[in-house]
């Protein structure tokens, strides 16, 4: 059952990531007009916002992996 240890701890990682930083931001390039050699692009950013009750659950979980993967 080291496996549910391991998942677990990555798990608690990811809980741990969201919680600290609690979004993400990237860019999105998308062609407005190709013609020929000429190409106009429109770049738009999105932000994901990443709840807090879901990087608590996400520890939660890691922690339950965990405990389920010593006792096993």
């Amino acid at each position: 059952m080291k496996n549910m240890g391991i998942l677990g701890a990555v798990l608690i990682a990811i809980g741990v990531g969201a919680l600290l930083f609690g979004h993400f931001s990237f860019t999105e390039t998308k062609p407005v007009l190709k013609a020929g050699p000429l190409e106009i692009n429109s770049q738009e950013q999105h932000t994901v916002w990443i709840p807090t009750a879901a990087g608590i659950v996400i520890v939660l979980a890691g922690v339950g992996l965990i405990l389920a993967g010593r006792k096993a």
